[in-house]
């Protein structure tokens, strides 16, 4: 077995989308078909994205299919999900949701920004005067109480230091800045302000989605841009994600193992790599 497939091995990915959705034209596969791809390839997890809906109970009916493979459920913030609502993400978690991120693409920072609305509309996670929403306060609560996983979403880079603050203060540990070096959608944050937010106790997530040469050419990253990124912040504290799933992009779990070669090409030793893909994304999901 060479060193792809070791590292192949029991790989997790914390970030794909699968069908079925209403944008399902842009989507590859369905979540049943995501997950025995992942089965097959021989990886230990998977988290179920949907930007519309909450995943958890897709993920326990895919999980009584496809044996030795976790599938976890998650939800998105979003508009159509229930947006910032404590309610909506409380029955998430009690249905089986590990991971809730931020508004994507109801965020009003890629409204403002980018391709989704570009009218200035969407949630934003803060008031008038830059300071968090009460409610925030409330989603914090529920997910420290059911030690689900705090992804940043789409959030502009005073939401999510606002949000990591808080969420620190509240005893949240487990943090993951999403598509950290991303150019969009959703912040950029340069390499002092990974370290900021490294240096508050979360993780920083790159995702190999961004460097493939179907990404639009504003949007796209060199993979060297990656390695940059883990060295300076070290790989302990990041992950590696495929953020793949698409209809122009290969499937989830072909797209973890091109992403390991591409990785292990640029320089990234085996267990840097194995960090990110096993130890950390293991220690987030609760399968240690």
């Amino acid at each position: 077995m060479d060193a792809i497939d070791r590292l192949l091995q029991g790989s997790i990915d914390m970030h794909a989308h699968y069908g079925p959705s209403t944008t399902s034209e842009r989507l590859k596969l369905d979540a049943l078909q995501g997950a025995q791809l992942a089965c097959k390839a021989g990886m230990r997890a998977i988290v179920l994205k949907s930007n519309e809906y909450p995943t958890g109970p897709l993920a326990y009916i895919v999980s009584q299919v496809v044996q030795n493979l976790s599938v976890f459920g998650a939800i998105c913030l979003n508009s159509e999900a229930g947006g910032l609502n404590p309610k909506v993400l409380e029955t998430s978690a009690k249905l089986g949701a590990r991971v809730v991120w931020m508004p994507t693409s109801s965020s009003n920072y890629d409204a403002y920004h980018y391709v989704f609305k570009n009218d200035g509309s969407g949630i934003s996670i803060l008031d008038g005067n830059g300071k968090l929403l009460p409610v925030v306060g409330e989603i914090l609560d529920i997910i420290n109480r059911y030690q689900l996983v705090l992804a940043t979403g789409h959030l502009s880079p005073d939401g999510a230091f606002a949000l990591v603050d808080e969420a620190r203060v509240k005893g949240i540990s487990k943090i993951v800045i999403t598509h950290a070096i991303g150019k969009t959608p959703g912040a950029y944050f340069s390499l002092e302000k990974q370290l900021q937010l490294a240096d508050k106790g979360a993780f920083m997530e790159h995702c190999f989605g961004t460097t493939i040469p179907t990404r639009p050419l504003e949007q796209k990253l060199d993979p060297m841009d990656i390695v940059e990124g883990v060295r300076a912040i070290g790989a302990e504290r990041c992950i590696l994600s495929t953020d793949f799933g698409q209809v122009h992009n290969p499937p989830p779990a072909e797209g973890m193992k091109m992403m390991i070669d591409c990785m292990l090409k640029c320089g990234l030793t085996e267990k840097e790599i194995e960090l990110m893909v096993k130890t950390n994304p293991s220690k987030l999901l609760g399968l240690d």
